[in-house]
């Protein structure tokens, strides 16, 4: 249960006295729905009112403060002219100007022959000064802030209304306990908690927002310590007391390898010796299995699950897709037939009696590797006996669907596979639950992709390029960012280019999109892959798992709007076969420092541990993770890239607290359950033998 001093700010923002309903639906949208929302709401911007001139040394277009007597009021000679109030100080004149007014107010606060002080940006305008809509008007000095913290804001939300309401929360915020270690304090010259937050919502100066200012450390520290308390305790939960030692004797693993068309590399022999230790370790395997794209990882995964299945019990391979289901069970079926293991697939495209044959065999054990998408989760899916689970792709899947089907077997061992290689600050953010293997170096036979830069004024030149290579048999993929035009964003739609694609090059040219029903994806993706259409101009759909090894170009237009890890994927689905394949990256306009870099950072590697760190660097953890990354945690104080120093000893601290203290009982343990709480860590909470 949250404990009874965090009360106050989960409360509802309502509770703040100001916000009604229309004004709470507009902060909720930017902050979220409870006052804790708010003082985690960290300030985007600073305006400083100290710059207070004479008006005839003023900078225009800068924000100023000036003390000014009011000489006469002009109100428009027509409703849509501007209400025009003259002052001035003795040294020159201005106007302030006022739009839609209300002219009873204005003479109200601008009564003519007064004094006041009014702050706001300043313009020239046809050689007079001017001031529209000033921030403030007021009497005195003490009315009027030096400094002001500036919000992110939406659409009908005044800035003064979220800074109230922030401000508002802020005074809520009772006495924390100090749940982090005296001595780590007084070594990094930490404040409290609560002089940390106000010092954060009172920034002076734009140095003020860097996250490497103390106040922000402070905070940043507080929530990765919750972050890896949380997952320490859910690793706990995951990996149980109860566990089985899973140990094959190899007959079928050896029969599968006879089957390869090639011999496995350094690391992939490796990391099976990582997955295999673990498996007959009597604790429950919990592993991150990380590689490059087409580092081999699924046959690691199948000679893992072939492992369960020579102790006598089943293996399930999870994917986020239909197509990548489809694809694993074409592409393993040959070594699973040749070791004589059954494999069965189930989706959400298996219904009615087909889906009761899957889910009977299943039960009966008959079937010893299921592959599906989350159709897996359905409460009617059951195993006689599954010992291995398999997730492909986790960035798709959350630490609660990891534990949903790890529930599927008694105490079942769990593999996640991950295609993006993941920079070390976030695995640890993410997966630090998790121990993590990691498979380098390219497989046998596979030559590097060329990787070129080109400008879409040649987009002429690229397509006659596209035509000679499709007529001698090539087969190529074209990748845009959207699907269909938007009037905000001017790029290539993959309709429209899809057409115009088509003209050029007539029927050999397929499309597939993210808004298409997935039969119909299925059977243009099959198409491309048959030979029956040389071209697939595609959205990143194809991101992850397209596997056709004839494919050898690949065309990726305005790759300046793309992410290097999204980039290096795209690229991974060239290369696969022997002939020799190139990856083109088409730029609109003229290129941005970062998209610079990005290009440049992909023509000079392929290795994607390297390119994922510098697409940290670039970019930052939330916006290279995307919405679509539903398994990472959502930081509000914290910047992992930023931050990593202090996310290592976060780790480091976290897992000797719980050495100490496993059920957090002590009384910095206590105050640890109150860190959890605040960071909306409860249900890690849950898992504390007495919480």
């Amino acid at each position: 249960m949250r404990p009874s001093i965090l009360f106050p700010l989960f409360a509802d923002i309502r509770t703040l006295s100001g916000v009604g309903p229309k004004l709470e639906k507009l902060i909720a949208k930017v902050a979220g729905p409870k006052l804790v929302d708010l003082i985690f709401d960290l300030p985007v911007g600073v305006v400083d009112r100290s710059y207070r001139p004479k008006l005839n040394k003023i900078e225009p277009g800068r924000i100023a403060t000036v003390t000014v007597g009011v000489l006469e009021h002009i109100p428009g000679r027509v409703k849509s002219q501007p209400y025009r109030v003259r002052v001035s100080d003795d040294t020159a004149v201005m106007d302030l100007v006022f739009f839609r007014a209300d002219a009873k107010y204005l003479t109200d606060i601008l009564p003519l022959g007064s004094q006041r002080i009014v702050s706001g940006r300043i313009e020239s305008f046809k050689d007079r000064l001017q001031m529209a809509h000033p921030d403030y008007v007021v009497e005195h000095d003490s009315a009027l802030p030096a400094h002001e913290p500036v919000y992110a804001l939406t659409e009908g939300l005044a800035a003064k209304s979220l800074a109230r309401a922030v401000r508002g929360a802020l005074e809520k915020v009772p006495q924390m306990p100090e749940w982090q270690d005296p001595a780590f304090l007084k070594r990094e010259a930490f404040v409290p908690f609560g002089e940390a937050l106000a010092g954060v919502h009172t920034p002076r100066h734009d140095a003020d927002l860097s996250p490497e200012t103390p106040m922000r450390r402070r905070l940043a520290y507080d929530e990765l310590l919750a972050n890896q308390l949380a997952l320490m305790l859910i690793r706990a939960q995951l990996r149980g007391p109860a566990g089985r030692r899973i140990e094959g004797d190899g007959r079928l693993r050896a029969k599968a390898i006879a089957a390869l068309p090639f011999a496995l590399t350094d690391g992939q022999l490796t990391t099976l010796a990582e997955i295999d230790k673990d498996m007959a370790s009597d604790k429950r395997m919990l592993r991150l299995l990380q590689g490059d794209v087409g580092a081999g990882k699924t046959v690691v995964a199948l000679l893992a699950l072939l492992n369960a299945v020579e102790a006598g019990l089943q293996g399930a391979l999870m994917a986020p897709t239909e197509i990548l289901v489809r694809q694993h069970c074409a592409s393993l079926e040959p070594y699973a037939k040749a070791a004589g293991v059954k494999l069965a697939a189930l989706t959400g495209r298996e219904k009615g009696a087909a889906r009761e044959a899957v889910l009977k065999a299943l039960a009966a054990g008959e079937i010893d590797i299921l592959i599906g998408t989350h159709a897996l989760f359905s409460d009617d899916v059951s195993f006689r006996e599954l010992g291995l689970a398999v997730i492909d792709e986790q960035h798709r899947f959350g630490v609660h669907q990891r534990m949903t089907l790890q529930a599927k077997g008694k105490p079942a061992d769990v593999l996640v596979m991950t295609a993006t290689p993941i920079p070390r600050t976030l695995a640890l953010t993410a997966y630090g639950d998790m121990d993590v293997s990691r498979i380098t170096g390219r497989p046998p036979g596979r030559k590097p992709v060329e990787t070129r830069v080109m400008s879409a004024a040649r987009l002429d030149d690229l397509i006659a390029h596209l035509k000679h290579a499709l007529d001698e048999g090539q087969r190529a993929y074209w990748v845009c960012p959207l699907v269909e035009e938007s009037e905000k964003i001017d790029l290539a739609a993959a309709e429209e280019r899809f057409v115009m694609l088509k003209q050029v090059l007539g029927d050999k040219v397929g499309l597939v999109h993210g808004k298409m029903k997935a039969a119909e994806r299925d059977t243009a993706m099959a198409a491309f892959k048959a030979g029956e259409t040389k071209l697939l101009v595609a959205t990143t759909v194809i991101e992850v798992g397209m596997d056709v090894p004839e494919a050898t170009i690949m065309v990726v237009e305005h790759a300046e709007r793309f992410g290097l890890a999204q980039l290096h994927q795209l690229r991974g689905r060239v290369g696969r076969g022997s002939g020799k394949s190139s990856c083109l990256l088409v730029y609109h306009g003229n290129l941005g420092e970062a998209a610079t870099a990005r290009l440049k950072t992909l023509r000079e590697t392929d290795d994607g541990f390297v390119i994922a760190e510098m697409d940290l660097k670039l970019r930052g953890p939330g916006e290279m993770l995307g919405k679509r990354q539903s398994g990472m945690e959502e930081f509000r104080m914290a910047d992992p890239a930023a931050h990593d120093d202090l996310l290592a000893i976060a780790h480091d601290d976290a897992k000797l607290m719980l050495t100490r203290d496993a059920d957090l009982k002590s009384p910095r343990g206590e105050a640890l359950r109150v860190l959890l709480y605040l960071f909306g860590r409860d249900e890690a909470v849950r898992y504390l033998r007495t919480g």
